[in-house]
């Protein structure tokens, strides 16, 4: 049996290599005009054709495809990489700052999700939820053995849709529910207050498409509230270069 697979296999195999034969005296690279490397190709698709026939377990095309993709990518440089549809909608939630969850941001604890602080004006927020609360339960699901993308995942939803929450807050030594209504969140980049009668602070926590709108408004605000700016203190430790490089996952 194992040797039919094989023989299908190759068979395929061919199919595929003559396909690109023939797609490759018809193509050629858009900007420079030169033929497809067909060598290369072919090789690609006996690596294809093998994997698909007789790796130990069934795999997805679609996803071998893509992830030969993303290592085409990758491999280019430390900072280039391939997004697909849903990648790329996570990547413009992170630079857009808007994305539809309960508005948290959280970390990691013994494999639960800590919530690290709650985004002001947030319907976490107006929950009551704490820095430092363990989410333990999302709906019905132990959040004990997620990963934190499936913990976010689980949280984010459509708006107007509801989601329950378990926490256990250590200072109370208590668990609870809390129901939580998902909106659409919306996160500043850019913070600024006035610490003292000349003295400002402002924070830069993630680069955005508007933070460098927002950083010079916050800038102009500060100076329109000081006769005298003596000194302006300007926090970026640890600021994200883009939505998914985050120091903190965001739901």
């Amino acid at each position: 049996m194992g040797g039919k697979l094989k023989v299908a296999g190759f068979i395929a195999l061919g199919a595929v290599a003559g396909a690109l034969t023939t797609i490759q005296l018809t193509a050629f690279a858009r900007n420079t005009l030169a033929p497809l490397p067909l060598d290369e190709l072919q090789q690609l698709a006996a690596v294809f054709g093998m994997v698909k026939s007789d790796y130990v377990e069934a795999v997805d095309e679609k996803k071998l495809i893509t992830d030969a993709i993303s290592g085409m990518v990758a491999g280019l440089d430390p900072h280039s990489q391939y997004f697909d549809k849903k990648s790329f909608k996570e990547f413009r939630e992170g630079t857009t700052g808007r994305f539809v969850g309960v508005g948290i941001e959280i970390g990691m604890e013994d494999g639960l999700v800590k919530v690290v602080s709650p985004i002001e004006g947030s319907p976490a927020f107006r929950a009551g939820i704490k820095a430092g609360d363990l989410i333990t339960r999302i709906d019905d699901t132990a959040v004990k053995g997620l990963s934190m993308d499936q913990a976010v995942k689980r949280m984010r939803g459509e708006p107007q849709t509801k989601v329950v929450l378990t926490l256990f807050r250590k200072s109370e030594s208590r668990t609870f529910p809390v129901t939580i209504v998902r909106e659409e969140i919306r996160v500043q980049s850019v913070r600024a207050k006035l610490v003292e009668p000349g003295y400002g602070w402002l924070r830069v926590s993630q680069f955005q498409d508007r933070t460098v709108d927002d950083f010079t408004r916050k800038i102009d605000e500060a100076a329109a509230c000081m006769h005298a700016l003596q000194t302006e203190v300007l926090a970026a430790q640890g600021i994200p270069a883009q939505g998914r490089g985050r120091e903190a996952y965001r739901s």
